[in-house]
């Protein structure tokens, strides 16, 4: 599970943003102010941290940095809309990206997901049940033949290959597939990717081998796997 470390004054958006947060299986971490940030970074390691330029001590700049120096990690300012200048300051000293406030909930946990998946190293090759993905080529073959995949029904597949082993929600797929399309997907169209995929990649569509479905739930992985 990602720990996601929330450094935000604001207890009513502290409180909203970790339920969203913790909805989508990250863990979190909530502290109030410079101070605490700096404690809790000398203890703790984390994913990705949410920071808020104004705090009542201090100022979201001064933990950023702190954060860069410490650990190895991407940082998403959480800013006041139309303050430019704090947005640029906060690029300039290493931050890897903003949103300004009020934010809409699934374009903060789109921007989450990509910056996690940035910071990720890099998985070269992917094999599972006779189908091989080559990711630094983009390259996708079933049983030695090419299989030609739109770029949403390839997104939806690198989201299953990062996470073998893990049972993947609909909400999840959703926000990635968001952001992969820079417009919201919705849950019948998810349905119809997923259906369009399987039949692209597995033996037989109607009794899947490789996305397998957890009623109720989501999607999984299924099979054994080679991943390097």
């Amino acid at each position: 599970m990602k720990r996601i470390f929330l450094v935000e004054d604001d207890k009513k958006i502290a409180r909203n943003l970790t339920r969203l947060l913790c909805a989508q299986e990250y863990d979190v971490t909530h502290v109030a102010t410079q101070t605490e940030a700096l404690a809790a970074l000398a203890a703790n390691r984390f994913d990705l941290a949410l920071v808020d330029i104004s705090l009542p001590d201090g100022n979201g700049f001064a933990v950023c940095t702190e954060i860069k120096q410490r650990q190895d990690m991407p940082v998403i300012f959480l800013t006041a809309s139309g303050d430019e200048a704090s947005v640029v300051t906060g690029l300039n000293i290493g931050a890897d990206d903003y949103v300004t406030k009020p934010f809409r909930p699934r374009e903060l946990v789109a921007r989450i997901a990509a910056a996690l998946r940035k910071a990720k190293p890099a998985l070269s090759s992917f094999e599972i049940c006779g189908l091989h993905v080559d990711t630094s080529a983009g390259l996708v073959k079933k049983d030695g033949r090419e299989v030609l995949l739109s770029a949403l029904e390839y997104r939806l597949l690198l989201v299953f290959i990062n996470n073998p082993g893990n049972i993947i929600t609909r909400d999840r797929l959703l926000n990635e597939l968001w952001d992969a399309a820079g417009e919201f997907v919705t849950d019948n169209t998810l349905t119809v990717y997923i259906k369009r995929l399987r039949e692209k990649i597995e033996d037989n569509p109607a009794n899947p081998q490789i996305i397998l479905t957890v009623r109720g739930t989501g999607y999984r992985l299924g099979g054994s796997y080679v991943m390097e």
